[in-house]
């Protein structure tokens, strides 16, 4: 789908035009869109923008790393989108010219069509430009990973707070390294974007942004809050993930010395009753008529006497 917003010299917004009529000298600046575009609609990419070769195989082959490049009077950026469920990156494409921007994304973006609402405001859009279009998508696409990783933080605050009376270590353990797989995958979408902010910011290549500094520069702060955000996070990750190892080998322990002491106990057991299980022929305690009730006798007061004086030494606690 193709969707054009031009606006005129006099202000007035037109969305209902063909790509014809912007070249008109009363349209003062305007947005195309391709959301999901056709093949036909993609080569006017090509026979209609003549954008570069280049910029146009980046925006037919995922995934680009976030970038911007330069051509002429036209800038390419690259950028992505983070999907809130899988948390894939989702790339979206822009050409920024002197009289206009080109959007492109092969996925439909929430992100451009929240823009795109907002720019039909008139009150938003007036005094606006372009570039300002350029800016507000670039604030919505990094505004929308912040509530992956509050949901995220809110997972590692009840994993937290649960501690050690969480039944099943195991599967904690699990959900900590899926967070900490989780956090890699917004990680490596962050910290690409952030480096694009730093060099939009000191970069003189492009006069829209120059002119919306302020602008792009408390966008390039939310990245850098981001990137805290996401050391932070994985800082806490390796901590519950080394405390609940260190919990699951205590418990491990526990049980392994539980049963050396039972097996400790039973082996002076073991050995009574292996050495009355001989079959030789001289040994008198065989004859004796009591002989079974009192070495039952001994082998019950030994292995009670080991028991408490185990239980006196803390060894089953």
């Amino acid at each position: 789908m193709l969707r054009i917003m031009a606006v005129t010299d006099e202000g007035e917004l037109l969305t209902d035009i063909s790509l014809s009529h912007l070249t008109d000298l009363n349209v003062e600046w305007f947005w195309v869109d391709f959301d999901c575009p056709k093949e036909a609609e993609i080569e006017l990419l090509d026979s209609y923008f003549q954008f570069h070769p280049l910029a146009i195989e980046d925006c037919l082959h995922l995934l680009q790393r976030p970038k911007v490049d330069h051509y002429d009077d036209t800038h390419f950026f690259v950028l992505h989108a983070l999907h809130p469920e899988t948390l894939k990156a989702e790339e979206v494409d822009f050409f920024l010219g002197p009289r206009g921007i080109v959007t492109f994304h092969l996925a439909a973006s929430q992100e451009v069509d929240e823009v795109w609402r907002r720019m039909l405001d008139p009150a938003i859009r007036s005094g606006k430009d372009h570039n300002y279009v350029a800016y507000l998508i670039v604030d919505k696409l990094v505004d929308n990973y912040f509530p992956t990783l509050y949901m995220i933080e809110d997972q590692l605050n009840e994993i937290e707070d649960q501690g050690e009376n969480r039944p099943d270590l195991q599967e904690m353990t699990e959900q900590i390294y899926d967070i900490r797989a989780d956090l890699l995958r917004i990680r490596r979408t962050v910290i690409p974007m952030r480096d694009l902010l730093y060099r939009l910011l000191n970069s003189d290549k492009i006069p829209g942004v120059k002119d919306q500094h302020a602008y792009f520069t408390d966008i390039y702060d939310h990245l850098l809050k981001l990137t805290e955000m996401i050391e932070s996070n994985r800082e806490m990750t390796a901590d519950l993930r080394d405390s609940y190892d260190s919990l699951r080998s205590n418990r491990m322990n526990s049980i392994m010395k539980t049963l050396t002491v039972m097996t400790t106990i039973f082996m002076p057991l073991t050995f009574i009753a292996g050495v009355y299980g001989m079959n030789f022929v001289n040994m008198p305690e065989l004859e004796w008529h009591a002989g079974y009730y009192i070495v039952i006798g001994i082998m019950a007061a030994l292995g009670l006497g080991m028991y408490a004086w185990f239980k006196r030494k803390g060894w089953f606690d």
